[in-house]
């Protein structure tokens, strides 16, 4: 039987149950194939270094990847927008609230015009976060796609996960997530931004707002 709490396919993947995990997905073809096979070259460079040096800076070569996946992402200027339309937004938006309090805690999430931030909280008892994503990217990109009067891959198949260690990274992942429309240049203020949510009543937002970076 698959072990879908841990499995690789490009990107390792380790989603205990009972943890918090930081979550991106993007919309199919949202990155050139030039950018993405230059992806999997940096990608392997750092797996490649593995055995080789600290864990600790082996989390910071992790952390800088991701960084430049993602400030790909923002900088996008070819390949589907479809998230920026406010009723495919809110397909995705219901999408991930459906799963809250059985599958997952949702602690925060952002849409971007093409990839969603999320930061979920699993239960002990939670189903693998895998078969939830599945379940989640299906249904919203069926919904979306007849909204767009299309067919075929709505989303990319393979997500990014990480598991956040501890308070500190939590807040700096919450403070990464709500800032990221802001560094994209799409708005002045996180709290403008219409695609944003937080679940605000547990973690304290003077906090939030002093951590700007992962």
């Amino acid at each position: 039987m698959t072990d879908l709490t841990y499995y690789q396919r490009n990107l390792p993947h380790r989603l205990p149950a009972g943890e918090s995990i930081f979550v991106t997905f993007r919309l199919a073809s949202s990155l050139p194939r030039t950018v993405v096979e230059q992806l999997r070259v940096q990608l392997r460079q750092v797996q490649q270094a593995e055995s080789r040096i600290a864990a600790d800076e082996m989390s910071n070569r992790r952390k800088r990847y991701f960084r430049h996946f993602d400030q790909l992402l923002d900088q996008a200027t070819t390949g589907p927008m479809w998230l920026s339309r406010p009723d495919v937004a809110e397909v995705v938006k219901a999408s991930l609230h459906h799963f809250d309090g059985d599958e997952y805690e949702l602690i925060c999430y952002c849409l971007m015009p093409n990839h969603v931030h999320m930061l979920v909280r699993l239960p002990e008892n939670a189903p693998p976060l895998t078969r939830t994503l599945q379940r989640l990217k299906g249904y919203s990109g069926r919904q979306a796609n007849l909204l767009l009067n299309r067919e075929g891959a709505f989303w990319q198949p393979e997500s990014y996960d990480h598991v956040v260690r501890n308070g500190d990274e939590m807040q700096r992942v919450i403070a990464y997530v709500l800032e990221n429309p802001v560094k994209a240049g799409l708005v002045a203020d996180w709290q403008k931004w219409p695609y944003s949510y937080w679940r605000d009543t547990q973690y304290g937002v003077a906090r939030v707002r002093r951590c700007t970076a992962l």
